[in-house]
């Protein structure tokens, strides 16, 4: 099942079973017809539409399309983000992150931030060698580095608080 949202205003649940779509419970039998690939010609209980996807955004599932020269904005849920949100776990992408601990004991190799910095998701921010290994810890959210608690060559222990944000 998929959930879409339509404008943040109007839910539909649509369903595949077998080879029926069903879209809120119903049976839908559109004549759908692809002319390039981003436009569709769609008729459907005798009503003809012409849809385009002006913009798609993967990582957020969300998307513009244009029908008969009006834009729509559609949000999209699959089964996982439905069982995420049932869960209470739809906002850890969101969630504010304030500081950095250490994941284990180890030698502090290399930092590559400093105080102010602006960090993205993903960015590196230390090298930490523990048992033997390089583990290049990575930022979690979009943040700005604060304080910085490290230097290479420091020691440091599992838990230990290494970078605040702001």
């Amino acid at each position: 099942m998929i959930k879409v949202k339509v404008n943040d205003k109007y839910n539909f649940e649509i369903d595949k079973n077998n080879d029926e779509l069903l879209i809120n419970g119903e049976v839908v039998n559109a004549d759908v017809k692809q002319l390039n690939a981003s436009a569709y010609h769609i008729i459907d209980r005798l009503k003809s539409y012409n849809a385009e996807v002006v913009s798609f955004n993967a990582a957020d599932k969300t998307a513009e399309i244009k029908v008969n020269n009006n834009v729509y904005t559609v949000s999209v849920k699959d089964q996982f983000d439905v069982l995420l949100d049932k869960l209470g776990l739809n906002n850890l992408n969101s969630a504010k992150v304030s500081e950095v601990k250490a994941p284990m004991p180890g030698l502090v190799l290399k930092v590559f931030v400093t105080e102010g910095s602006e960090v993205l998701k993903g960015d590196n921010l230390f090298i930490l060698e523990a048992m033997k290994m390089e583990n290049i810890i990575k930022a979690t959210a979009d943040v700005a580095v604060k304080t910085v608690k490290i230097k290479p060559g420091d020691k440091v222990e599992k838990g230990q608080v290494l970078l605040l944000f702001k």
